[in-house]
């Protein structure tokens, strides 16, 4: 016969009340059925666990033993238990997010913050995605979720944690780089610095491929990260356009920040694979949870 778990807690229980009738009621069961689950336990064991008459419930050698052993095994089962519906929910787990690089410079550390304030025993791995990959490891499954700026060429879900301002990065010696703002259309006649071609549409938007009806941008040099985009411009090979933050964050000697005055706003925004089909870990839903306190 085999022994099954309802025996084993039913055991644990009369163990240590040392009453059949306090037991059955913590149990929620009548007598009788719990002293055929623990005569059941028993007999496939082999060997008696307790001694019982009117009077007395007590344990035998046996069963002491038996209890010694039993007790740390259900606790263990039960850790198991509670840690398997931690997953399921999303309290527990593991969660990999991309970012790309200078996306999120300030909504990202406060966002990891509160997740990691609020769920401590989710793992959150990060990685960081140059121009190369707009997309932030979505495109290749390498993360759940990234703060990205759209668009990209992908099909996604996004929430949009904050908007900001386009501006040019140019020499410091550029004309532009006195002036308290420039137009995009002045922008536009600019030779300028592109991220590489695997960017996409990404690559397009950041040239305002969109805006050039009467001829195409004239690219002089790619550039995957901010450091060798604006290192570019400082050389006076061309302009290129950037964000806000980038004024703010990668402000160096040899190039100046000129907001454009009358571009629109551009966005970031947390990301993630749209689809019925995809199957994201359920930390991810706590995760977006989270960052919607911080959205817009």
């Amino acid at each position: 016969m085999e022994v099954t778990q309802r025996q084993l807690r039913a055991f644990s229980v009369v163990a240590h009340e040392l009453n059949f009738s306090r037991a059955a009621a913590l149990l929620h069961i009548s007598q009788p059925a719990l002293s055929l689950c623990i005569q059941q336990l028993e007999k496939s064991l082999g060997v008696r666990l307790l001694e019982r008459n009117t009077r007395a419930v007590a344990l035998t050698d046996a069963g002491v033993d038996f209890l010694d052993k039993l007790t740390p095994a259900l606790a263990a089962l039960d850790e198991a238990v509670t840690t398997a519906r931690g997953w399921a929910t999303g309290a527990i787990g593991v969660l990999r997010i991309g970012y790309l690089i200078g996306a999120g410079l300030e909504e990202l550390p406060r966002l990891l913050r509160d997740f990691s304030t609020r769920y401590p025993n989710v793992r959150v791995e990060t990685a960081e995605y140059d121009f190369s990959d707009p997309s932030a490891g979505l495109r290749t499954g390498d993360v759940d979720i990234a703060l990205i700026r759209p668009p990209i060429d992908l099909d996604i879900e996004t929430l949009v944690l904050s908007h900001e301002g386009w501006v040019a990065c140019v020499a410091s010696d550029h004309p532009f780089a006195t002036r308290p703002d420039v137009p995009l259309a002045e922008v536009l006649a600019e030779p300028i610095v592109a991220a590489p071609s695997s960017a996409g549409l990404w690559r397009d938007y950041w040239i305002a491929a969109d805006y050039r009806v009467a001829a195409p941008a004239t690219i002089v040099a790619e550039a995957a990260t901010f450091e060798s985009e604006f290192n570019t411009v400082a050389q006076g090979k061309g302009i290129s356009i950037t964000v806000e933050t980038a004024g703010r964050y990668y402000r160096r000697p040899g190039v100046s920040f000129v907001p454009i005055n009358d571009a629109p706003p551009c966005s970031v925004a947390l990301a993630w694979l749209q689809g019925e089909d995809r199957e994201h870990p359920p930390a991810m839903a706590q995760f977006v949870d989270v960052a919607r306190t911080l959205a817009l």
